[in-house]
């Protein structure tokens, strides 16, 4: 199964503030740029090119948070599986969009693979980073916010060997927002 990250991060590195807000990225950026070419930086595009996505419980409380109603809810129908050894249910207003799961990670992507799922979105700092640990890890696009945080938890945390990062494709958008896709390499 092929696993992909999709993620924002600010310019120096940080995909939340210390405390796990992310409202700098509704500010950061020229908030008067024309983006009607491409509005949402191509996320459209990528979850329709997902068929589940696998994040962690951080993550999905943060998604939480965000209170997202029905209609503007971002993910579509894709099946959505939340890493926890700790929580065993979703917090309410995310029950029945996602499933708590634990354990072992290469035989959580096993058995999806076995149900038949292709391509998983990969999301959460500390998940994105046990999945390169593990090798897992296909292609990462990463969109800098135009802003330096100077503090916060940063995308990648200590990774177990160097990982290539190949074939970049990069997008400056019109709100000063860059975006690079690479394919990962661990040899």
């Amino acid at each position: 199964m092929k696993c992909s990250v999709y993620i924002a991060t600010s310019a120096d590195g940080y995909i939340a503030t210390p405390d796990g807000g992310v409202d700098w990225l509704h500010t950061a950026g020229k908030a008067d740029a024309d983006m009607s070419e491409n509005p949402d930086m191509g996320f459209t595009e990528f979850i329709n090119s997902v068929d589940c996505m696998i994040m962690g419980r951080k993550c999905m409380e943060v998604i939480s948070s965000f209170d997202i109603p029905a209609e503007q809810w971002p993910y579509r129908d894709i099946k959505i599986y939340a890493l926890s050894n700790s929580l065993t249910e979703p917090p309410e207003n995310l029950a029945g969009k996602v499933e708590m799961v634990a354990g072992d990670i290469n035989a959580l992507v096993n058995q999806l693979s076995e149900k038949g799922y292709k391509h998983a979105y990969i999301d959460g700092g500390a998940t994105i980073t046990s999945f390169i640990n593990l090798k897992l890890i296909n292609e990462m696009t990463i969109t800098r916010a135009p802003i330096l945080l100077g503090d916060g938890l940063p995308l990648f945390g200590k990774l177990n060997h160097h990982v290539k990062l190949e074939g970049a494709e990069s997008v400056a958008f019109p709100n000063d927002f860059i975006q690079v896709k690479y394919r990962v390499n661990y040899s």
